[in-house]
């Protein structure tokens, strides 16, 4: 093996670029890609920046990404005075953090001007739930029962390891917010208790508002999605459950706004299931929104077919909406019917289209079922699932017919023939059309770059025709 080559030493001058989602010119902490850039030279390391220009074009889900280009000297001395402020900012928190100063009025507001710079900056997500948990909010409200605070409402769990330190300054009582005309959780009237709640409630949704400017501008930062939950745990561990309940639900409505400028934004999807599981419990509505999110799964596929979150939530809900609504065999079979005809139209418009193929594929998985697995057509016999499989091989290859090129319909082949197989052994004999090694050979033919690919699954069909008989 060749021996390690040290890198060559970087031109006076040269500054690192950030990664593109920092959205910040140059790396303020260290060089995380080692990609010398010098006005000079014009090169991004190997690579021009004509190169570079091409490459950071390409299309993330529809979006595109901003091109690095050459910095003029006036512009790198605008960076590095950038730098220099930022640099103060991060020394005036750490200060006070240092000190456990986070009931000083100035923190908070530090935070907010540190954040709106750089959200990936996770350890002042931190400092910032400290300094509401340290003032800002007020007690949690009298009755609430351990059990409904989430973990990351303790400031101890919440935090990243990189901000530990300061865990422990934790006090075990919470001063008041200096700006609350009532003194907190610990009062004894009605009033006092309503007027906390009200200012709590002020306080957390002018929290939500802060972040949304955050998320459109970085959707797929991890810490600001983290910090919403956080805010929405607080919700429900402060507020009344009625106010936390409009709270949570107005939330779907940013999940929305996000999922309309990204539709297959995996934070928005993923935040979006929590907002549904956490308004679905005791502590919120209490109540089944299933029927609500498989429709708004047909809302986003109609817009998007090749929406393969919106499939796969689709997919994960399909049980529960047929177990809530007590569907019998004959309403789980025609469900089926409906599901096979929904995807079938897809394919025909976009047979390349993988997310397709994978919802397919997981329909016939509900047909034939697997051992211990739960599925939306339990009782179908054994003629009915061949039934089922004889229809859809068909269908495949009708339209293989005007689409020969494509080989996601020929791995479906190989699959459910494989199946009828396992169903009925000996049926289709060797090289034959119902043979699932017959359709294989086409594979190797049509992708020939993945043959080790090819020869597992080769051997796997072996195996599995095998277990068979």
């Amino acid at each position: 093996m060749e021996p390690h080559k040290p890198k060559p030493p970087v031109p006076p001058g040269t500054f690192y670029l950030q990664p593109l989602y920092y959205r910040y010119p140059f790396d303020l902490h260290r060089p995380l890609h080692n990609f010398p850039y010098t006005s000079s030279s014009r090169k991004l390391g190997s690579h021009d920046v004509e190169r570079v220009q091409c490459t950071t074009n390409m299309d993330n889900h529809g979006i595109a990404r901003v091109a690095r280009t050459a910095r003029t000297e006036e512009q790198q001395q605008q960076d590095l005075e950038k730098i220099r402020k930022y640099r103060q900012l991060d020394d005036a928190i750490r200060e006070k953090t240092c000190r456990d100063a986070y009931d000083d009025p100035a923190l908070f507001p530090l935070t907010s001007k540190l954040l709106r710079l750089n959200p990936e900056y996770y350890t002042i997500w931190n400092v910032r739930r400290r300094c509401l948990t340290s003032g800002l909010l007020s007690r949690p409200l009298a009755g609430s029962s351990p059990s409904r605070a989430s973990p990351s409402t303790s400031p101890s769990t919440s935090t990243n390891p990189s901000s530990d330190a300061s865990s422990s300054s934790s006090s075990a009582v919470i001063p008041p917010n200096p700006a609350s005309p009532t003194t907190g959780r610990s009062g004894t009237t009605a009033d006092a208790e309503s007027a906390s709640a009200d200012a709590d409630a002020d306080v957390l949704r002018s929290e939500l508002t802060f972040t949304v400017p955050l998320l459109l501008e970085f959707p797929k930062c991890y810490w600001i999605w983290k910090y919403r939950k956080w805010i929405l745990e607080q919700a429900i561990l402060r507020l009344p459950r009625p106010v936390a309940s409009n709270v949570w639900e107005a939330e779907l409505a940013l999940a929305s706004k996000m999922l309309v400028k990204d539709r297959r934004n995996f934070h928005a999807w993923g935040y979006r299931r929590y907002l549904v599981a956490r308004l679905e419990s005791a502590d919120l509505l209490g109540r089944s929104l299933v029927e609500h999110e498989f429709a708004y799964t047909t809302k986003m596929i109609k817009g998007d077919l090749s929406n393969f979150s919106a499939w796969h939530n689709r997919g994960r809900l399909m049980i529960r909406v047929l177990n809530e609504r007590r569907a019998d065999g004959g309403a789980r079979t025609t469900f089926l019917d409906t599901e096979l005809n929904l995807v079938q139209d897809a394919l025909n418009v976009g047979p390349e289209d993988q997310s397709l193929w994978y919802y397919h594929r997981y329909l016939i998985s509900q047909v034939i079922g697997s051992e211990g697995n739960a599925t939306i057509t339990p009782n179908l016999t054994g003629g009915q699932k061949m039934s089922y499989l004889k229809q859809e091989v068909e269908f495949i290859r009708d339209l293989l017919q005007d689409f020969p090129d494509i080989k996601w319909p020929y791995e479906a082949l190989v699959n459910y023939t494989l199946a009828l197989r396992k169903l009925q052994p000996g049926a289709g004999g060797e090289g034959q059309e119902g043979d699932p090694k017959f359709w294989l050979s086409k594979l190797r033919k049509l992708d020939a770059m993945q043959t080790g690919r090819w020869n597992d699954v080769e051997r796997d069909i072996e195996r599995q025709l095998v277990g068979s008989t």
